[in-house]
């Protein structure tokens, strides 16, 4: 008898395209589904940083400067982490649309400039870094079905049946032999919806003091890439026997952890820092012109803004650091 060979269709194919002609115009589904998310995430932290008591108007600001340095800041970190990877053409080292966006570098440099646009407009960036922190996943989430129309972030050889089929041509050295692979994009994509959804029920359920859920946030995005880092197959630089990421993933995760019991031990409640950001606002704005979604914070008189003042800001102005190669 004929041993049992597990049918092709059990498994997950390729996307025979990676995007499509509008007019002369070629769209990368690569870059169409960061676009896509990017829009999401604004949509969500803007209601989010709306009932946490900050301004919605301004998440669009942040996300006029913060999503250009987020680009940049990932392709930094992927051209110096996998250099292997860059095209060998003269545009090589900027061509995001074939791939390649650093997380971590993408928070980390965009994360600055957000934090820097908040200073500016006199607001808290721990409280906007809580409204932001599941809009962030949600947008990583949708980058990740880019990925795989990339045919690109899969893991190790697998029979299981969701295994991704990846044509030859995509196959790592030392792996042309095997068909079906691990899907870890889909992996990621269905963790940080999870992550996403788990932060918004726990700062419904609980007292959370702000930049606590972004700490959570690094430390449940980098706490899952440690095993993601340990299946991937992809080119990455490697130290002791072990991937790069790896090293970045187990620091982030720890950091994340401290980070997330010192601003419970030691930060401000979500009304405090959310008073003491309308009234930073306001100075800002100037006597007698009041940002639109200041709220009640209008009529906080100049006693009352100097005593939300008075705080020092030690868990407000944390760096953004944080995120995929």
């Amino acid at each position: 008898m004929a041993p049992h060979r597990q049918s092709p269709l059990s498994f997950i194919p390729s996307p025979p395209i990676n995007g499509f002609h509008l007019g002369p115009v070629f769209i990368h589904f690569y870059g169409l589904m960061y676009v896509i998310g990017i829009t999401l995430a604004v949509i969500i932290a803007q209601r989010r940083i709306k009932k946490l008591g900050g301004d919605p108007s301004l998440i669009g600001d942040i996300a006029l400067w913060a999503v250009p340095a987020g680009i940049i800041g990932g392709r930094i970190y992927f051209d110096i982490t996998t250099p292997m990877d860059i095209p060998h053409v003269w545009y090589g080292p900027f061509a995001i649309w074939t791939g390649g966006l650093g997380i971590w570098g993408g928070v980390a440099l965009g994360g600055l400039v957000g934090a820097w646009r908040i200073r500016r407009a006199g607001g808290k960036v721990s409280l906007y870094a809580e409204a932001i922190a599941p809009a962030l996943l949600v947008a990583q989430a949708i980058g990740r079905i880019g990925n795989y129309f990339n045919k690109e972030l899969f893991g190790a050889p697998t029979k299981l049946p969701w295994g991704l089929i990846i044509p030859y041509a995509y196959r790592p050295p030392g792996y042309h032999q095997f068909r079906t692979f691990d899907p870890t994009f889909l992996y990621e994509l269905i963790w940080d919806l999870a992550l996403a959804a788990f932060l918004v029920w726990l700062g419904n359920h609980r007292s959370i003091k702000p930049p606590g859920t972004f700490a959570l946030y690094v430390a449940g995005y980098s706490g899952f890439r440690i095993y993601e880092e340990s299946v991937r197959i992809d080119s990455s630089e490697y130290f002791f026997g072990f991937r790069l990421n790896l090293y970045v993933a187990i620091v982030l995760t720890i950091f994340g952890l401290v980070w997330f019991v010192l601003a419970q031990r030691n930060g401000r409640t979500v009304e405090e820092v959310a008073a003491a950001s309308r009234s930073g606002s306001l100075r800002v704005a100037g006597a007698g012109e009041i940002p639109e979604g200041a709220g009640e914070g209008g009529n906080a008189t100049d006693e009352e803004a100097a005593q939300g003042d008075d705080g020092a800001d030690v868990q407000s102005d944390g760096a953004v650091a944080g995120e995929r190669n």
